[in-house]
C-alpha cells in the first residue's frame, strides 16, 4: 500500500480522503481531472460508441473485468467510467513521471508472474471502501480473443464481497499492416454486473474463475455480433 506523501498540497492535489475508494497516497482532485482529461481527448481522434453505460453502477464494489486489445484500452476505460476507478497495471508502466503520475491518480502497480500479494491487497481494500478495480485477465492480449481469466480477478471479487462487471471493446487495435487509421471507430460494450458462485476453497474459485471467462467470452461474442449487424445495415443502406 502506497502511504501518503505531505507535498500533495504544496503541488496543488488533494490526498484521498481516509476510507475512500482510492488507494493511499492517491489525489482524489487529480484523479478527476485525469478522467475528465481521457474523456475528452480519447474521443477528438476516435469514433467512440458506448453500448449500455447504464448498466455501471454507480456505487458498491465493482471488479470491473475487459478484454485486452492494445494500450488504449485502459486510458479508454478509465476516462469513461462515471465513477473513481483503480487499474492494476503492469509494473513496467510505473516509472519516471508517468509512473507518478499513474500512482497519483490511484492506479495500482502489478508485476505479472512474481509472487506478489501486496497489489491485490490494495485492491481488496479498495474493493471494501465501495470502489471500482479494473482488470485485464492475462489471455485477453492480443487479437482480443479470452483465452484464460487468472484466477486474481474472481478472487478480488470473493473476498471482498464484490460484483463483476464485464466489458468487452472492439477497435482499439490497429491491424496489422496499416501504420495509420483516420478516425477509427471503437465500440464498448458493457455487461450486466453479475455475483460469482460463493463456494469457499479452490473448487469455488475454479468455479468462480470459469463463470467470469464465460461472461467475458459471451460478451466479446454479442460486441462482435452487434458490430457485424450494423456493418451488414450500412451495405445493404448503400445497395438501396
Amino acid at each position: 500500500m502506497n502511504t501518503a506523501h505531505n507535498d500533495a498540497s504544496a503541488a496543488g492535489g488533494q490526498p484521498a480522503k481516509p476510507g475512500g475508494a482510492l488507494p493511499d497516497g492517491a489525489w482524489a482532485g487529480l484523479h478527476k481531472a485525469a478522467q475528465w482529461v481521457g474523456r475528452v481527448a480519447l474521443r477528438l481522434p476516435y469514433r467512440v460508441r458506448v453500448h449500455h453505460a447504464e448498466r455501471i453502477p454507480r456505487s458498491g464494489p465493482i471488479v470491473l473485468v475487459a478484454n485486452h486489445s492494445s494500450l488504449l484500452d485502459g486510458p479508454l476505460l478509465f476516462g469513461m467510467l462515471p465513477r473513481e476507478a483503480v487499474f492494476l497495471i503492469k509494473h513496467e508502466m510505473f516509472r519516471g513521471p508517468v509512473g507518478w503520475f499513474l500512482r497519483r491518480i490511484g492506479q495500482i502497480p502489478v508485476r505479472r508472474g512474481e509472487p506478489d500479494r501486496r497489489p491485490l491487497l490494495t485492491a481488496v481494500q479498495v474493493l471494501r471502501a465501495g470502489g471500482l478495480v479494473g482488470v485485464f485477465p492475462e489471455g485477453t492480449r492480443g487479437d482480443g480473443a479470452v483465452e484464460t481469466a487468472q484466477n486474481g480477478a474472481a478472487w478480488l471479487a470473493r473476498t471482498a464481497g464484490a460484483r463483476v462487471l464485464p466489458v468487452a471493446c472492439r477497435g482499439t487495435r490497429r491491424p496489422e499492416g496499416k501504420r495509420f487509421r483516420f478516425f477509427p471507430r471503437i465500440d464498448v460494450l458493457f455487461g450486466h454486473p453479475v455475483t460469482l458462485p460463493a463456494e469457499k476453497g479452490r473448487a469455488g474459485l475454479t468455479a468462480a474463475t470459469e463463470q467470469l471467462r464465460t461472461e467475458l467470452v459471451e460478451l466479446i461474442g454479442e460486441l462482435d455480433q452487434m458490430i457485424a449487424d450494423q456493418r451488414d445495415r450500412r451495405t445493404r443502406g448503400k445497395r438501396a
